[in-house]
């Protein structure tokens, strides 16, 4: 079968004549024929093979050295290959033809520049750039077609996002224990983040938990870590998914044990919002890290009816910029004992007006307030459950810590105690406790 650049016989009669007219100096044949000396050899064996033609001389291909040289002209200037004869149309012709070649080559500007007979100028007085060029060619999308393709996938996109909305909405308010008690206890605690949580603060919250039996704990956001899904660059070698979620399910199971009555509340976090997108897309890019979370749904991946959990998530996974994602994790608040407690993971939740608590920037920083209903408040944004250290950040400057929040539901009055365990040792309550050696202050400090 002849190769797809096999040029017609007259042609290949027309280059071997040149060829024996500039007595076999390739170079100066190409000079006539308007072509590149190169492309002209690699016909003569083409022509020679299929056609049984070849010059009556001997012909040789010159060094560089003796070759003219067009000085301060691009190669892809060239006058040799400039044709201002050529309209767009045969300039269309002339790439379909090089990708012809070999079909299965993606066109680049530099291959087309090497195995095409025109310049640069022949063809981008017409088309501008080589990406419009293919455009026009009808080798790639035309613009249109291809915003068209984005716009069905993400179109595509939104459909599964708002079945995961539905999903996820529904755990709000599932396992409500309401008690009559007029003195009631929340224990709040916010960003664990899963493996990288201070083995200390882990131990000091569940130990809490135990001993002061709350009617409600809060987890205020980022249970999760995941770097996997971080904006951070991490090491996909160090990967290990199932690691983190089996830390989270023991962590919660242990939470239930210390608080069999206890109401526990999950407030989503940008952490997890991120991991159920991810999950909801099955991002083919981390098909390979989410591999181990083959089968999960959100109720296995938090627990949620083994240790009946509300989970508060109204963000609409559908949000599409970044932007636009901050506006509706703002959405994620849970209210209690008729709107006198609220918590949720981002600070802006303080401007609500209520007294509260949120997490987020692993700082513990306290703001006060004044309401005719509340009377004088406080706001927490508490320290972190991190260990004090990140190679994305001054993480030293943290602190770990977590609340007790004590209300009377009568007047509605809320008394906060915050337990700051950023240190070596730690008093709760009265009782003491201190670092076990295995567990260092792992600052950068």
């Amino acid at each position: 079968m002849p190769p797809n650049n096999l040029r017609p016989r007259d042609e290949a009669e027309r280059r071997v004549k040149a060829v024996d007219d500039a007595g076999g100096s390739i170079s100066a044949a190409a000079r006539a024929l308007g072509i590149d000396r190169k492309s002209l050899k690699r016909s003569l064996e083409t022509i020679e093979k299929h056609y049984g033609l070849k010059p009556s001389v001997r012909y040789v291909i010159e060094v560089a050295s003796d070759i003219p040289q067009n000085d301060g002209v691009p190669m892809s200037e060239d006058a040799r290959k400039y044709h201002e004869d050529w309209t767009a149309q045969n300039c269309i012709d002339e790439l379909v033809r090089v990708c012809r070649i070999d079909p299965d080559k993606v066109i680049t500007r530099n291959y087309f520049r090497v195995h095409s007979e025109i310049s640069e100028s022949t063809w981008n007085r017409y088309f501008g750039t080589f990406l419009e060029y293919k455009r026009q060619a009808e080798i790639i999308l035309s613009r249109h077609a291809h915003r068209m393709e984005r716009d069905i996938a993400k179109h595509a996109s939104v459909d599964k996002m708002r079945r995961l909305n539905t999903e996820k909405r529904q755990w709000e308010g599932r396992y409500l224990r309401p008690v009559s008690r007029r003195w009631q206890t929340v224990l709040v605690g916010s960003d664990q983040h899963d493996t990288m949580c201070d083995p200390f603060y882990r131990w000091l919250f569940i130990d809490t938990a135990k001993r002061a039996q709350p009617e409600k704990i809060v987890l205020n956001g980022d249970l999760f870590d995941l770097p996997e899904f971080s904006k951070h660059t991490q090491d996909p070698r160090e990967f290990n998914l199932l690691d983190r979620v089996y830390w989270v399910h023991k962590f919660l199971r242990e939470l239930r044990e210390a608080c069999p009555d206890a109401e526990l509340i999950i407030v989503e976090g940008n952490h997890e919002f991120r991991l159920l997108r991810h999950m909801g897309e099955e991002t083919p890019a981390l098909k390979v890290v989410l591999a181990d979370l083959h089968g999960f749904t959100i109720p296995s991946l938090l627990k949620l009816d083994q240790f009946e959990i509300n989970y508060i998530a109204r963000a609409d996974m559908t949000a599409w910029n970044e932007r636009d994602i901050k506006e509706q994790l703002r959405k994620n608040y849970v209210t209690l004992y008729d709107n006198s407690l609220l918590f949720g993971h981002f600070p802006e939740m303080r401007n609500n007006g209520i007294p509260g608590a949120s997490g987020h920037h692993h700082k513990h920083i306290v703001w006060p307030g004044y309401s005719p209903v509340y009377g004088p408040y406080e706001w927490h944004q508490l320290g972190s459950g991190h260990v004090r250290e990140a190679s994305y950040c001054s993480g030293e400057k943290w602190s770990n810590g977590f609340l007790l929040a004590h209300i009377d539901t009568q007047t509605k009055r809320t008394q906060f105690e915050y337990i700051d365990c950023s240190h070596d040792a730690c008093i709760i309550g009265g009782q003491h406790y201190e670092r076990s050696a295995a567990w260092p202050v792992r600052d950068m400090a």
